[in-house]
């Protein structure tokens, strides 16, 4: 079976508004390897439209850091899937989108064959959190306390306490912590 993983990165309060930090080449390191057997990335259209075409065009930018092509060009090269109520054309090659009910399609996608699944963003993820389809996650907490902001899971609605495992800790050299679990 397929798993279905979700990385984000966080401020030390918890908020997930990737403008009020910033990053460094050893997050998007983090994040590249984190492709590594991901054959499918699922957005909601916010997120989608953060990412394409920023990434696909930072692959071809000869002004791109090494980490940011290396990271532009995995995320590129992988099939991107978005839900929609709203677009009907994609911006980018490799991305087809639904309008299907996102837990019955999470379902079926996970037991077809095929690598990971990555999940991005904050509502879709947190959808699939509450439908308990997520299998690991990869937060990138970074060493600064923001003081506002949009909390990650500030709207969950879980009927029941997630319990995780701690499975990796890694601090990088920015000083940001990845941390890795899986449910258990």
């Amino acid at each position: 079976m397929r798993k279905v993983i979700y990385g984000i990165n966080l401020s030390l309060d918890g908020c997930c508004d990737h403008t009020k930090f910033g990053g460094g080449k050893d997050i998007l390191e983090y994040f590249t390897r984190l492709m590594d057997g991901v054959d499918l990335i699922v957005y909601g259209r916010k997120t989608y439209e953060l990412m394409v075409p920023y990434w696909p065009d930072a692959a071809k930018n000869p002004n791109s850091t090494k980490e940011e092509r290396e990271f532009a060009q995995a995320f590129d090269s992988i099939q991107k899937l978005v839900f929609s109520r709203t677009l009907t054309i994609a911006d980018d090659r490799n991305t087809t989108i639904t309008h299907a009910n996102l837990g019955d399609e999470i379902r079926k996608l996970k037991q077809q064959p095929g690598g990971n699944i990555s999940i991005g963003g904050v509502n879709l993820p947190l959808q699939l959190i509450e439908l308990g389809l997520v299998d690991e996650f990869h937060y990138v907490i970074h060493p600064v306390i923001v003081g506002e902001g949009r909390g990650l899971l500030e709207a969950a609605g879980l009927k029941e306490n997630l319990s995780l495992k701690l499975i990796e800790s890694k601090v990088l050299e920015s000083g940001c912590i990845a941390l890795h679990y899986v449910k258990n």
